[in-house]
């Protein structure tokens, strides 16, 4: 049985902090790589606000980056808490657990509903939005045995397999991952299961600002937070194109176990799944085929890792010299490579390699890929 989310941990954060760090999540050029980066090596949210600037042109670009103001943090913040949500961030007790410890956790998400259902080990069930009779009730029984067995579920609110796997397990507890803000749920014809949810001491998370309308390109952060969230993720149908994939693939690079149910070849909604299978994910036909294979990871818990820490002590932020950023500038090309490769083949010190990295990528000059590898933004 896994721990229930008795044992929060975690700092919170302060208003003016809350407020900074939606700032710097909210400004130009800040991903969640980045945001980590500037927090851990200025010591807080608002002086890397105040270094954006100089960053961005010391990184070569000839115009300082859009940096969100104060007011439209806070109307931010007024907005989810009209709507009843909150902004929780990467080191605070609400914030999931097993999230955190992923690539690109997303530093600050907005969460309404139970913080306590988000916490406990969760389990990904999500499938063809076009799902068979079968495929739903085949979902919902598993969603229903693994919440019965104290797993959160997790899915996207999608039609078909996620809503059957939600409504399956609103009493035991069920978290919701939007592609757009909390406010523009989608599919409109799942506002009253959301609703239900909420009702349920379930929770919608999104990493989204209030007010955003989910567009194509937003369900496959959407699909990175089912992954994150999770412990394994099961796939019940899915064709051979299928966002469901996208998951799977995501669970596996955060090194979650994937499971997966087979189903008819003569059914191309589940020529996706038996693929899944044959290139080794687990075959499910019961709910203990999951929870066996889950059950040796639930202990220890997790240490926090991958977090962004604040610091008030005073932080040597001496800019590199322009000999330096030459040298890494030119080691850097369309291709990616690791960062310690870089540090290596410059034989400059890490701290100079990673400041001059954060300049590049402020001035919208680097982009940066899985497992930490960054590339230079080749010009037209």
């Amino acid at each position: 049985m896994p721990h229930d989310g008795d044992t929060k941990r975690g700092i919170a954060l302060t208003d003016r902090q809350r407020v900074a760090w939606l700032r710097l999540i909210r400004s130009d050029n800040i991903g969640p790589v980045t945001f980590r980066e500037l927090i851990n090596h200025f010591g807080s949210a608002e002086k890397a606000l105040d270094a954006l600037p100089d960053l961005s042109r010391r990184g070569g670009s000839a115009r300082s980056p859009r940096i969100a103001t104060v007011s439209e943090a806070e109307r931010e913040i007024d907005a989810a808490e009209r709507f009843g949500a909150r902004f929780v961030g990467i080191g605070e007790p609400d914030y999931p657990p097993a999230l955190r410890e992923i690539d690109g956790a997303p530093p600050i998400i907005s969460m309404k509903g139970s913080g306590r259902t988000a916490i406990r080990p969760s389990i990904g069930i999500v499938g063809s939005r076009n799902s068979s009779i079968n495929g739903s009730k085949f979902a919902a029984m598993l969603a229903r045995q693994c919440g019965q067995a104290g797993y959160t579920i997790a899915s996207g609110l999608a039609r078909g397999i996620d809503a059957a796997a939600h409504a399956a397990s609103l009493t035991t507890g069920t978290v919701a991952m939007l592609a757009g803000g909390l406010d523009k749920p989608y599919p409109p014809e799942n506002l009253r299961l959301l609703d239900e949810i909420y009702g349920n001491d379930g929770t919608s998370i999104s990493e989204m600002p209030f007010g955003w309308e989910p567009r194509a390109r937003d369900f496959p952060r959407r699909n990175r937070l089912i992954a994150g969230v999770s412990m394994g993720v099961l796939i019940v149908e899915a064709a051979d194109r299928s966002g469901s994939l996208i998951t799977a693939r995501l669970a596996g690079e955060f090194g979650r176990l994937v499971f997966a149910v087979p189903g008819s070849p003569l059914d191309a909604r589940c020529h996706g799944t038996n693929r899944l299978i044959k290139d080794g994910a687990m075959l499910v036909t019961e709910a203990a085929d999951i929870l066996d294979a889950l059950r040796p990871l639930m202990e220890p818990m997790l240490p926090i890792q991958h977090v962004a820490n604040e610091s008030s002590e005073d932080i040597d932020i001496s800019p590199p010299g322009d000999d330096d950023r030459s040298i890494i500038a030119s080691a850097l090309g369309p291709s990616p490579v690791e960062t310690d490769d870089i540090i290596r083949h410059t034989g400059l010190p890490a701290s100079t390699v990673y400041l001059v990295l954060l300049e590049l990528d402020i001035a919208g000059r680097l982009n940066r890929h899985s497992a930490g590898r960054v590339s230079l933004v080749m010009a037209d």
